[in-house]
Parts: structure tokens; C-alpha cells; sequence
């Protein structure tokens, strides 16, 4: 057969706040009940969510998770960003519910994604629905570039920003007058997003300021385009009264 369709259910504590929530990332409401049961569906164009309330659930105990394959990774991220920015005045990047920027993983085949967590604690993870050309990939990336990229796995995927960090800064320490600039600079600038998400802005200002006085070429800058955008970010989540 074929034309199945599947439709998870996930938990949550508070159906109008997870509502409320998909709402400011430019989903609608197709369905809610209150009794017996509390149940949501929010929609955004194909992507159909549905939500159970579970009276006593604590968010941050979820195992709630499902993959949603997107053909735009990039057009979905801008326009969920855009509206928690409406919102909020900026992302939000630490806590629940918070928002993590696309990047490539390695273990995804290198594709690049993104993950909402949502006011239920669920983790919901955007993929891209068919590989698409990615940049030429180093042959031999540097110690810093591997060691970035671990510490996007431990951090982003699986939320362990404590060892995402560890694992950072010891590559950080010995490699900080060899790496390349643009390496330097995307580690800086991801191992500041890391101490937000862990509530230490100073540190995080340090390593803006850090990662600011690095000289870049216009061809580094191209190179470092998404890296750039998120210190921008950063920054306004500093000037912002709580960072999270």
C-alpha cells in the first residue's frame, strides 16, 4: 500500500502554550479540545503537529521527539526566526522553548539542520527532505574544525552543552595561534553561543570580543557568512534584559 500518512502525538503540559508558541512561528490552529482530553494540531502548510496535555507533565523530563524533512532548510529557518524575533526581539537560543541555527552535523550525513524545542519539552528536528549540493568539503579539515564539529553533535543534537564546551575549549587552548582564521572564528563565535545557552553572558562577551579582533579577509567573510550572522545574534541576546 501507499499514501499512509503518520501523526505522533506529543506530550505537553499546556496545550494554549505550546499553541501560542507554534502561533509566533507562523503555524496555525486546525484543531483543540479541552475534554475529555486536551489535544492540539498546529500546521504549517504539510507539517501537521499534534499535542496531548498531560496534567502534572514537566517539560524538561520530555522524551518527546520526531524528525520533520523539509525541501528548504534555510526559507523554514528565516521565517520561524523571523517571528520569534517579532515576538521576542530576538532568538531564543537557552532554555524552553528555544531554537538552535542550521549546521551542518556529522552525524547526518553532513546535511545541515535545525531544532525547535518547544514549550512540551519536544524536541522537533528539521531536515533537509533530499541531500542538496553542499560546499566542497576539506580534504584534511584542522584539529579546530574537528573538534567544532563534535561539539555540534554533543551540543545541538544531543543537548549536552557542558561537554560540547569541555571538548571545545581544550581544542581552543592549543590550537588558538594555529587554526585558521576562519576556523578560530566559527569556534569562538559557537563556544559563545554555548556559554548562553549555559547562563554566562561574560564569558560569552569575552568571546565575541575575542573572535571580533581576529582579521578576516573579504573571501573569509563570505566563507564565514552564517558564523558572522550568529555574533550579531549573540549580541542582541546580551543587550537583551535575560538571556534566556
Amino acid at each position: 500500500m501507499a499514501g499512509e500518512v503518520t501523526m505522533p502525538i506529543l506530550p505537553c503540559n499546556s496545550i494554549d502554550e505550546v499553541a501560542e508558541f507554534y502561533r509566533m512561528l507562523g503555524f496555525e490552529q486546525t484543531y483543540r479540545q479541552t475534554r475529555p482530553n486536551p489535544s492540539l494540531v498546529m500546521r504549517w502548510e504539510d507539517v501537521h503537529l499534534h499535542f496531548g496535555a498531560i496534567p502534572g507533565f514537566v517539560p524538561a523530563d520530555s522524551y518527546g521527539s520526531c524528525v520533520i524533512l523539509v525541501p528548504d532548510i534555510g526559507a523554514l529557518f528565516a521565517a520561524f526566526a523571523e517571528g520569534m524575533r517579532a515576538v521576542h526581539g530576538k532568538l531564543l537560543i537557552s532554555g524552553i522553548p528555544r531554537m538552535t541555527r542550521p549546521r551542518k552535523r556529522k552525524n547526518a550525513d553532513n546535511l545541515t539542520g535545525f531544532l525547535v524545542v518547544d514549550p512540551g519539552g519536544n524536541w522537533i528536528r528539521f531536515h533537509p527532505k533530499a541531500a542538496t549540493p553542499e560546499q566542497p568539503v576539506d580534504a584534511a579539515p584542522g584539529r579546530l574544525r574537528k573538534t567544532l564539529d563534535n561539539a555540534v553533535v554533543m551540543a545541538d543534537s544531543h543537548g549536552d552543552n557542558a561537554h560540547g564546551a569541555k571538548i571545545l575549549d581544550g581544542t581552543l587552548a592549543r590550537e588558538q595561534n594555529t587554526a585558521t582564521p576562519v576556523d578560530l572564528v566559527d569556534a569562538l563565535t559557537y563556544r559563545a553561543e554555548l556559554a548562553v545557552r549555559m547562563g554566562d553572558p561574560d564569558l560569552a562577551g569575552q568571546l565575541l570580543d575575542r573572535s571580533r579582533a581576529i582579521p578576516l579577509t573579504d573571501a573569509d567573510r563570505v566563507i564565514l557568512a552564517d558564523a558572522l550572522a550568529n555574533a550579531d545574534e549573540l549580541q542582541r541576546v546580551l543587550r537583551s534584559p535575560a538571556t534566556d
